[in-house]
């Protein structure tokens, strides 16, 4: 195992060729629901070696944006599906932020390939780099990426959908925060 404090470019570009990664994220409750996805697409950007971030498309629970905003604690993975095997965390302090807010118009340029309706941004200030051997993770290929979620938030607006999005997403499975109807007055 190797820990660094920032992204380097042997990392950075192991990262760019991934098509997809896993989020964690935990409530600070001994009793509250540790959360993983995946995610994919074109959805990840490299801000510079010490931040991060994910344009949040969507989904049916609100865990990750509501876990950052209770205590920030955020671990991403990326795994080697094909070439030498390979497994990298990064640790930090994560920052949700919802359509609408100025830390999301700020990030928002970094997605340009992103062109439909979305619920935020996750920006991840780092604080510890971590590889791993990844002996145990199978060989795959990669065939495509997925288009249904794509497909499902461009039938809305940005408003039409953030206004469904706000409804479904007000709190996450253990009763904390999730999506505001005034975002600016939680960032």
């Amino acid at each position: 195992m190797e820990v660094f404090d920032e992204i380097r470019p042997k990392e950075a570009a192991f990262i760019d060729e991934q098509k997809m990664f896993f989020v964690a994220t935990a409530p600070l409750s001994a009793d509250g629901h540790v959360n993983v996805s995946p995610k994919g697409l074109s959805s990840f950007a490299r801000l510079d070696s010490v931040r991060v971030a994910y344009i949040d498309l969507g989904g049916s629970g609100i865990e990750t944006h509501a876990h950052l905003r209770e205590n920030g604690r955020i671990c991403l993975m990326f795994c080697a599906f094909e070439g030498d095997p390979l497994i990298l965390r990064i640790y930090g302090q994560g920052t949700a932020h919802q359509f609408g807010t100025p830390g999301f118009d700020a990030l928002r340029p970094d997605f340009p390939d992103i062109d439909v309706p979305v619920r935020g941004i996750i920006e991840v200030a780092i604080e510890r780099v971590q590889r791993s051997c990844g002996w145990a993770v199978p060989n795959y290929d990669f065939v495509g990426d997925r288009d249904i979620l794509v497909k499902h938030n461009a039938k809305r607006s940005q408003e039409a959908f953030m206004e469904r999005r706000i409804e479904a997403n007000h709190t996450s499975l253990d009763g904390l925060p999730g999506l505001e109807k005034d975002p600016v007055a939680q960032e």
